[in-house]
């Protein structure tokens, strides 16, 4: 997907949050159980990096690589508290980028639909093994009745439909560019325009917007009032960086929200599990670390070894055009997020996060 400049006056949406930070000078040892922020208050605990072990001398060697990177917003949560948090401070629309700030997802908002879409299965209002037909109407590609119907919900969400992703336009998502390649199932290629019809699949599933599902079945019960805006053919979500945090520590939480389920740990387990053999460092809409191999977009190369070879092996993770990152790390109980411009330009970056975990690594001490 490819932002244009012109969508910069929709970066100044949403709402500024508050912080503030409680100081001990004998601090307490940290409690075990996961730290939720209050939803809409502003208010969130941090925790000194100090009294996790952390080397707090490296920290200013990462917020120079972030800033050198063209980082705007990043935020590293332990264990739900907030260890880490660096804006660059550059001007958007005449303002300061800071907390309160938001920015697009890109791709990494495909995590939040495959989330959407696991909670609308999980209520018995989707069914994955359903041809996407059922839920689109027949015609919704150029392929033949029967190669169509043998699409199903679950091929949409795992980047296996078998559609060509080599047409002239990728993100189109008209019938007449969404033409048959292989047979579902058999091909992975990472492909937005089948993705992005997942939204009216789940629409018409739950027979209400896709947008304000979202927003009452998972975001507004963690606190957050991000917005979906189009932009061309691609549906993005836009929020802070402080928002994406929350939705990170859903994840970390395996789908419960300070004591309320919005999605069983065993559905959850599922998002984040291989979806398929073809690429194993994928799983419903979320990138695997730690799997012997992966593929890309735009090839159909396999590549042998980890995604992150830098990261723990658990991560996983939600990523955008930009690097827009989501990564989380149930082994060290830490989300990390990072919102900013073009620091490699690849549609699905992964040089970018292994040089960003070589210097949190530094930070961590691993």
């Amino acid at each position: 997907m490819k932002i244009d400049m012109k969508y910069a006056a929709l970066f100044s949406i949403l709402l500024v949050v508050i912080s503030c930070k409680k100081e001990d000078p004998e601090p307490e040892p940290r409690p075990e159980a996961t730290y939720f922020p209050q939803n809409w208050t502003g208010g969130w605990e941090e925790v000194d990096p100090q009294e996790l072990g952390w080397n707090t001398g490296a920290i200013s060697d990462l917020y120079n690589f972030l800033d050198s990177s063209n980082t705007r917003g990043f935020v590293v949560l332990h264990n739900g508290e907030i260890a880490l948090e660096h804006y660059n401070g550059n001007q958007l629309n005449g303002q300061p980028f800071d907390r309160g700030s938001n920015w697009y997802w890109a791709s990494a908002g495909k995590s939040l639909a495959g989330f959407a879409a696991a909670v609308a299965e999980e209520h018995g209002l989707l069914d994955y093994e359903q041809p996407v037909a059922n839920y689109l109407g027949s015609g919704w590609t150029s392929a033949s009745s029967q190669q169509e119907n043998n699409i199903l919900v679950r091929h949409l969400l795992t980047m296996t439909s078998g559609l060509d992703d080599g047409v002239a336009n990728s993100d189109c998502t008209d019938p007449s560019c969404l033409e048959y390649l292989a047979d579902p199932g058999t091909r992975w290629a990472y492909h937005n325009a089948p993705y992005t019809l997942s939204h009216d699949v789940i629409s018409n599933a739950i027979g209400a917007s896709f947008e304000g599902f979202v927003q009452d079945s998972i975001m507004g019960k963690i606190g957050v009032a991000g917005t979906w805006f189009w932009l061309g053919d691609n549906h993005v979500y836009f929020s802070s960086a402080r928002s994406m945090a929350r939705f990170g520590l859903l994840n970390l939480s395996e789908g419960t929200w300070n004591g309320e389920e919005i999605l069983s740990a065993a559905n959850h387990s599922t998002l984040v599990t291989s979806s398929q053999s073809l690429n194993e460092s994928y799983g419903y809409l979320y990138w695997l670390n730690g799997k012997s191999s992966f593929r890309l977009p735009g090839s159909q190369l396999q590549f042998n070894g980890s995604l992150t070879p830098s990261a723990p092996a658990d991560m996983y993770a939600a990523i955008g055009l930009n690097s827009q990152l989501m990564m989380v790390v149930p082994s060290l109980k830490l989300v990390v997020v990072r919102l900013g411009e073009d620091p490699s330009g690849s549609e699905v970056p992964v040089d970018y996060p292994e040089a960003l975990w070589v210097e949190l690594n530094a930070v961590l001490n691993r």
